[in-house]
């Protein structure tokens, strides 16, 4: 089969590889019909995570259908149409008991890192039952991709972590894909302001087409603006979308007394924390790897016409023109790239 290989930092490679092979009874082989190019990935072509070894094949998101199951697997079977989840839980472990399937003892975010993934013609898939939910009949493929990892990460790290409420005030910093899915479903809970913050004029207005009440540049006086849209006080509950210590500390300055930091990006250096300042403001910062709790919450909500996120859906590409997507996606200040999807 054909596959994206990682080779090691700043190197990738479309190669032949063996198709899958079933090593569990729990194991399920699917055969991908789209999968999609995630920030994290760029992060390993980087070498930031040195977890996923030289040879591992890329990706953690798609759909397709199953072609085999073990004999463990009672949930699906050959033939079903089938969303991947980016973690992979056993549903049986201390940590997945607790819904915290990112820390799964056998499992989490293994796809695409410590085990082959999903930017291939087929994926073997641990502990199925879990890590796999059925599409409905005539659902779109392409909005279902997005269910994989970046709509859930959006929701549960940075809105559901972040509690957001009725009436509150939002600033998400970063108006990419995820800050944008945490945009998207921010809105489930009605807050009076939703501001996004983010340098690229383009973003900025897709941000305000999805909903955003008021959009800024960092330049344009951040804090002083967010203050004056919250009668003074700062954003009751502020998203980073970004990784990077400038939009971390942006946030310490934006954030309300009583607020909330909810971190989503993935940082890769240290970020100072300013307790000189926020030790006295009851704030709580929080962090996490997505968890996929809400999947079948949000699959329920995009197949109602609730959630629309074929729209962060910007480029098309074949398999064959992996190269082209990385290239796209990864200069996507000039390509205006959001999402790209790869047909299989």
């Amino acid at each position: 089969m054909r596959a994206l290989v990682y080779k090691g930092p700043g190197a990738r490679m479309l190669e032949e590889r063996p198709k899958p092979a079933m090593q569990q009874a729990g194991d399920a082989i699917v055969r991908l019909t789209r999968t999609t190019i995630c920030g994290t990935d760029l992060h390993i072509l980087k070498g930031d995570v040195p977890s996923c070894r030289p040879g591992t094949i890329l990706g953690h998101e798609g759909v397709g259908i199953i072609e085999a199951v073990g004999g463990a697997v009672s949930g699906f079977r050959p033939g079903n149409h089938v969303l991947i989840s980016c973690i992979t839980s056993c549903g049986r472990c201390e940590y997945c008991r607790k819904g915290m399937y990112s820390h799964c003892v056998d499992g989490g975010w293994i796809l695409g890192n410590r085990i082959d993934g999903t930017q291939a013609e087929y994926v073997r898939i641990p502990h199925a039952d879990f890590s796999l939910h059925h599409i409905p009949a005539g659902a779109d493929e392409e909005a279902l991709t997005m269910l994989s990892d970046i709509l859930p990460t959006g929701f549960e790290c940075g809105v559901l972590n972040g509690k957001v409420q009725p009436g509150c005030s939002v600033a998400i910093v970063g108006s990419g894909p995820i800050g944008l899915a945490a945009l998207m479903t921010a809105q489930f809970f009605a807050p009076a302001v939703i501001v996004m913050i983010d340098p690229d004029k383009h973003r900025l207005e897709i941000a305000r087409r999805f909903g955003a009440s008021h959009v800024l540049s960092p330049e344009e006086g951040t804090v002083a603006q967010v203050k004056s849209l919250t009668e003074g006080r700062g954003a009751d509950v502020v998203i980073e979308a970004v990784g990077i210590p400038a939009s971390f500390e942006l946030c310490e300055e934006l954030v309300a007394p009583g607020g909330t930091i909810a971190n989503v990006g993935v940082h890769g250096t240290k970020v100072d924390l300013h307790l000189e300042r926020l030790w006295s403001h009851n704030i709580t910062i929080t962090t996490r790897l997505v968890d996929t709790v809400t999947t079948p919450q949000l699959l329920k909500a995009v197949t109602a016409h609730k959630l629309e996120p074929a729209s962060l859906v910007t480029h098309r590409f074949r398999l064959e023109e992996m190269d082209k997507a990385y290239d796209t996606f990864g200069r996507a200040a000039e390509t205006h790239a959001m999402k790209v999807i790869i047909e299989v």
